[in-house]
């Protein structure tokens, strides 16, 4: 079980390193990085779906919205850390 977390951890850390370059965009307003976040973990929740035998779901629905929890945990994550 702890196995299958880490699978939804990764989504987390990679979507966090997508809100980090979004941040170095200046002409980007910060009100759309969550939107970005949240989409990108969508899309990286099917991929994982279908490329890790073991993902917790088998889905796509439940993979998106593993993938967009995520992602949004990933853009609130730097505001809990300081």
């Amino acid at each position: 079980m702890f196995y299958e977390i880490g699978r939804v951890e990764v989504i987390t850390v990679i979507t966090y390193l997508v809100y980090l370059g979004c941040k170095e965009f200046k002409d980007l307003d910060n009100k759309y990085i969550p939107l970005i976040c949240g989409v990108t973990g969508g899309i990286l929740g099917v991929i994982g779906m279908y490329t890790a035998p073991d993902f917790p779901t088998k889905d796509i629905l439940n993979s998106m919205a593993i993938g967009i929890v995520s992602g949004l945990f990933a853009a609130k994550a730097n505001l809990i850390s300081k």
